[in-house]
Parts: structure tokens; C-alpha cells; sequence
């Protein structure tokens, strides 16, 4: 039997432009109120995971990032693993400490994702910072690959990936009659769930024709429908049973069931029933012993607003050309059957990619804790998060998912 893992204490800052902050003061509040959610003390932690993907192309600060970051907070003389894998950074350093507990080097363990991106006197090199996020030796395939599926050579200034995704969202509106209008609608659908997330970077609600009428990105997306830059960090104290019972944290600690990492395949482009991310969900819902009809609310990565409806698809919520009608039906909003992106998802709270994993999670553990206010989503128990990254021949390079479950008490 597989030994459990907790998630006993958690944490996030507010997301968004925050202009006096630093990796080092975002690091130290998302630590400090983590340590604090689980009761524990700088000297309970036995190992920490560090996530950041931007600081050596921002700042010039390599490898020892964790180091230099925690090393203020007296968390000193501990292995500390420094995790870069893309988007999927955070809750990669997740699955890497469920490991290293399960294996019995320790029972209590510290992951945090920090991130400082916006940095409006360097704008080149922000952009330039997601280019390495595909094979920078492949450039021409990349492009070959962007026509091939409908789309168009990137603009100036905009990034690769909304490129990548918008040649994939015109291909599933080829193949399964999606519109332009299903992505609009769960981008406002996203945006009007931030509304009550106090963390959240955007909170303003929007209607589908507000989305329809943003700022033109690429086809099919206005500016709604995309993920921002964000400066923010998040933060989770993970243990065994064991250091569960140490902390003395049972009554509010949440199990994790299940937690799979998998990489890009060369798979087809429309051999959708093995998409890294319905691979990645496949195996986590094996390890859970579960399976999609139990999920209680979801957080996927929507660094656009079709990556949204691919993980809706790849996490068994609705088949393929089914999104629309569900999302119409209002079975993913807030109140309704499944809700997804109830924080308001990354269009719209933000995507500070080293620490995105870990406020997934933390979103979900406010509602299993029966914590979230006023966007609870009621009677949760059990709730499952996608944490994709980079971009490798026809789909993301590295995918996580987790599912997690609400307190025993």
C-alpha cells in the first residue's frame, strides 16, 4: 500500500503587478503564512523544493535560487532542490517531495514557487523568456507545425505560445465545430469567478460579448482569453503521517490520492485520446482509485482559454464537442455540476508560471476546507488540478495532475 502524503499548510500571495517586490519578499510571504496554515516552525522543515523558471533570464540569479531565497528565513543547512519544468514547475517539485516522503528520508518537507516578471523596463526580455519553452533548434519545425494545424506566423511582440494555441484551438473548431464563442464564454465565465477571489490579479467581471470585444491577440483570441504576467508566489507544507501527527495539523490537512507527471509523446495531432494531458489524468485517477465521475471542482492551466476546454476534455469532464453545450448549460461555472477555475482560473487571477502549480492547489484546498468564501463550491471532497508546461512536437512538454482530497475530520 502506498504510504499517505498531506498537504498540512498553504499558501499564496495576491497575484499582479507588484513593483516593490522581490523573489526573496514574495518568497518570505508565502513561507511564512504557509509555516503558519500548518502550525509549524522554520526548524519542522527537513527539505524544501524551490520553484522558479524566470529569475536567470530576468535577473541573472542561476542555480542556487532556492538557496539564496529561503536562506533570510533561517531555512539553512536542509536539502534544498532547485525545480525548473516550465509551467509545470511547482507542482513538479510537488510530485519530486511526495517521492522523497514516501521513500522515508523525512516527514515534513516545504515546496515554493516564486516568480518576478513583470519588469516594465525589460520588456524583451519577459518576451524573450517563454522563447526557450520550445526546441530553440527546431524553430522552423515549430512553425511548419503552427500552418500545418490552421494557424498563423507569430506578430511582433506577441508570444509563441498564444501562436501554438490559437493553431490548436482552429483545428478543434475544424474537427468538433467548437467557436470562437466557447472560449469566450469560459474566459468570462473565469472572470467573473475572480470577482471574489481577493488574490486574484484580475477581478472585474466580464460578459462573453465583453470578451468578443476585447483586444484582438491572434484568432480565436482577445486579450481576455489569455493568461497574464504576474509576480506572485505560493507556498505548501507537505508531510507524512508521521510528520502530520508531529505538527498536530490532522483536522485541517488534505490527502493527496494522487499525483502523476508525464512528458510529451510523438503522438499524431489529432490523436486526442492520448494527449499528454489525458495521459497525465489517466494515471492519476489510477493512483487515486477514482475516476472523473467523483470530482468535486477543478483548476486547470488556461494559459488560454482553449487549454481550458482540451483539459476539460482530458480530465473526462465532457467528451470532445461537448464543451459548449455543458458550458451553456452553466455545468462549469460557479454553482454549477463541476465547477472549473472557480479562483478565475490563469486569464484572469494571474500566471506567475514558477508558483501557478502551487496556487492551483491552494485554491483547491480552500474549498475542501470549506474556507473559500464567497466562491465555495459546496460539499467538496474531492478536487482535481492540470499543471502543464513548455511545448515539445505537438503538445506540452510536461503535464501534472493531482487530486487531492478534503480532511478526514
Amino acid at each position: 500500500m502506498t504510504a499517505p502524503v498531506f498537504i498540512a499548510g498553504v499558501s499564496m500571495t495576491a497575484l499582479g503587478k507588484r513593483p516593490a517586490d522581490t523573489v526573496k519578499s514574495l518568497t518570505a510571504e508565502a513561507v511564512r503564512d504557509a509555516l503558519a496554515d500548518a502550525g509549524a516552525q522554520v526548524g519542522d522543515i527537513e527539505a524544501a523544493w524551490f520553484s522558479n523558471t524566470r529569475q536567470p533570464m530576468l535577473e541573472g540569479q542561476n542555480t542556487v535560487r532556492g538557496q539564496i531565497a529561503l536562506r533570510p528565513l533561517g531555512l539553512t543547512g536542509i536539502p534544498v532542490i532547485n525545480v525548473e519544468n516550465a509551467c509545470a514547475s511547482g507542482s513538479t517539485a510537488l510530485h519530486q517531495a511526495i517521492q522523497w516522503l514516501r521513500a522515508g528520508a523525512g516527514d515534513v518537507a516545504l515546496i515554493v514557487g516564486a516568480e518576478k516578471m513583470v519588469w516594465p523596463d525589460r520588456p524583451d526580455r519577459v518576451a524573450a523568456a517563454f522563447m526557450g519553452g520550445t526546441d530553440i533548434h527546431d524553430r522552423e519545425g515549430v512553425l511548419a507545425y503552427i500552418a500545418a494545424m490552421g494557424g498563423e506566423a507569430p506578430g511582433e511582440g506577441r508570444s509563441l505560445f498564444m501562436d501554438l494555441y490559437a493553431a490548436q484551438a482552429r483545428a478543434h473548431m475544424a474537427r468538433f465545430g467548437t467557436t470562437q464563442e466557447d472560449f469566450a464564454r469560459l474566459a468570462a465565465k473565469n472572470h467573473t469567478a475572480a470577482a471574489f477571489n481577493p488574490k486574484s490579479q484580475y477581478r472585474t467581471p466580464m460578459t462573453v460579448d465583453q470578451v468578443m470585444a476585447d483586444k484582438p491577440i491572434v484568432f480565436p483570441f482577445t486579450r481576455a482569453m489569455c493568461a497574464p504576467v504576474s509576480d506572485g508566489a505560493a507556498a505548501m507544507v507537505v508531510c507524512s503521517a508521521k510528520g502530520l501527527e508531529r505538527l498536530g495539523a490532522a483536522a485541517r490537512a488534505v490527502r493527496v490520492r494522487g499525483c502523476a507527471l508525464v512528458s510529451a509523446t510523438d503522438r499524431a495531432p489529432d490523436d486526442y485520446a492520448n494527449h499528454i494531458g489525458r495521459r497525465a489524468a489517466r494515471a492519476a485517477y489510477e493512483q487515486a482509485g477514482l475516476g472523473p465521475e467523483a470530482v468535486d471542482l477543478v483548476e486547470v492551466h488556461d494559459a488560454t482559454s482553449y487549454a481550458e476546454l482540451q483539459q476539460i476534455e482530458n480530465l473526462g469532464l465532457a467528451a470532445p464537442g461537448e464543451v459548449g453545450a455543458r458550458l451553456r448549460a452553466g455545468d462549469f461555472a460557479l454553482g454549477g455540476r463541476t465547477p472549473v477555475n472557480p479562483s478565475g482560473g490563469l486569464v484572469a487571477k494571474g500566471h506567475p508560471v514558477g508558483a501557478t502549480g502551487i496556487g492551483q492547489l491552494y485554491e483547491l484546498i480552500q474549498h475542501l476546507r470549506g474556507e473559500a468564501g464567497d466562491r465555495q463550491v459546496a460539499g467538496a471532497r474531492i478536487a482535481a488540478a492540470e499543471n502543464g508546461g513548455g511545448f515539445l512536437g505537438v503538445e506540452e512538454a510536461a503535464t501534472v495532475v493531482t487530486i487531492l482530497e478534503r480532511p478526514a475530520a
